[in-house]
């Protein structure tokens, strides 16, 4: 398992006898193993770790809003039904799903009518930790509740866990009304094949033009099997809200870029295998503007209503007066967070291509070094946000 897992994250040929024979579905099924973010409530988990992302969804909730007014007034429907694909783990996971009830319940009483009954699908990978996630929900019916949105034993509001690559269909043609997708769509279906791609795991500056080309193909190839499946399931007139990573600003590092630094550091150190680096490649594409609106065009299954760009910056969520802690500290303590967030994402694709002995140090390297960059005005992570109209 582990050396099909590293041949799977590097994109190689499978030319052995006990891998000739792999199709492509099972190439995926390796992959959707591998890849998840930090489950539990650990330090490092993806729960304890998400500000960022935090940060993104919120700016998503006018187009929430937007969206889920103009799809009910248009059917009023009895059930409507909601998608929230790549949900993850967490309390984030519930965020698009309060802001479509606070949407749906606000509409309806501006109509002065009761609100239909809500059906709600948190979609991720298999290995994605739901327990966590479904051990929260009990708390959430409650908030709903305390707010006022279900009164007594009226409950409209159900969610289910729904495991799946939402590279695959996940529903029922014509079934839902309105998907959503925060940081989940510039994870690819896997790497590209035959990346040389030398001291580098993720597409830089100094890429080559084929590297370049070969992840962005990837990128359309996946992002067209999004939007053709989705347009399967979504029901005429069907809305689509997403949030990823877009290409960054080339004139500072992005933490991606630090955190092929460190490797590199590793392997000049003999704590890594030279032959490891150059074959490992992240399954990760943040796209620009133009990239993802052609791809999106070119699919031709959606209208794109909005794209708007934005920035987050990486120490989302710090909390710069907590402990009171001294200035030194303080610094480490900034790098530290911005490692973990990194951590809580990457480190089951680590773990599995380089060993867990050397996850700890890497990360507390890489909290020293993007210390040293957060004086440098570290990018900030540039998003893109997307309204998409499903075609008659």
């Amino acid at each position: 398992m582990e050396e099909s897992i590293s041949r799977l994250i590097n994109g190689a040929s499978w030319k052995s006898d006990q891998y000739y024979n792999c199709t492509s579905s099972n190439v995926n099924q390796v992959l959707e193993q591998v890849l998840h973010m930090n489950g539990a409530e650990a330090q490092t988990s993806y729960a304890e770790n998400a500000s960022v992302q935090k940060k993104v969804i919120s700016r998503t909730k006018p187009l929430i809003q937007e969206s889920i007014d103009e799809l009910y007034c248009k059917n009023f429907p009895e059930c409507f039904k909601f998608a929230d694909l790549g949900c993850c783990s967490g309390p984030n996971a519930y965020l698009p799903t309060w802001d479509v009830v606070e949407s749906l319940h606000s509409t309806c009483n501006r109509l002065d009518r009761k609100p239909p009954t809500l059906q709600v699908f948190l979609n991720d990978l298999p290995a994605n930790d739901f327990n966590s996630t479904l051990k929260l929900l009990p708390s959430f019916y409650e908030r709903l509740k305390r707010e006022k949105i279900l009164l007594g034993d009226d409950q409209y509001c159900f969610i289910a866990a729904v495991p799946g690559s939402f590279y695959g269909r996940l529903f029922p043609p014509n079934s839902l009304h309105f998907v959503f997708s925060s940081y989940a769509v510039h994870w690819l279906s896997r790497v590209p094949k035959g990346l040389v791609n030398k001291k580098h795991v993720y597409v830089t500056q100094t890429t080559p033009p084929t590297v370049h080309k070969a992840y962005l193909d990837q990128f359309e190839n996946d992002l067209s099997s999004f939007l053709k499946l989705r347009s399967e399931e979504l029901k005429p007139g069907g809305r689509i809200v997403l949030a990823l990573i877009g290409h960054h600003d080339k004139n500072h590092p992005y933490a991606w870029e630090v955190f092929g630094l460190i490797l590199n550091d590793m392997v000049s150190e003999g704590l890594i295998e030279a032959s490891k680096l150059e074959s490992f490649n992240l399954p990760h594409y943040a796209p620009s503007p133009e990239e993802i609106r052609l791809a999106i065009e070119r699919e031709g299954s959606f209208n794109i209503h909005k794209l708007e760009t934005f920035q987050v910056s990486p120490l989302a969520g710090f909390d710069d007066n907590i402990n009171n802690i001294d200035n030194k500290n303080k610094l480490y303590a900034r790098g530290k967070h911005v490692a973990n967030g990194i951590r809580a994402i990457s480190e089951s694709l680590i773990a599995n291509h380089f060993g867990n002995s050397i996850v700890d140090d890497l990360f507390h390297r890489l909290a020293i070094k993007i210390t040293q960059y957060l004086d440098l005005e570290l990018a900030a992570y540039t998003n893109l946000l997307i309204s998409l109209i499903k075609k008659s």
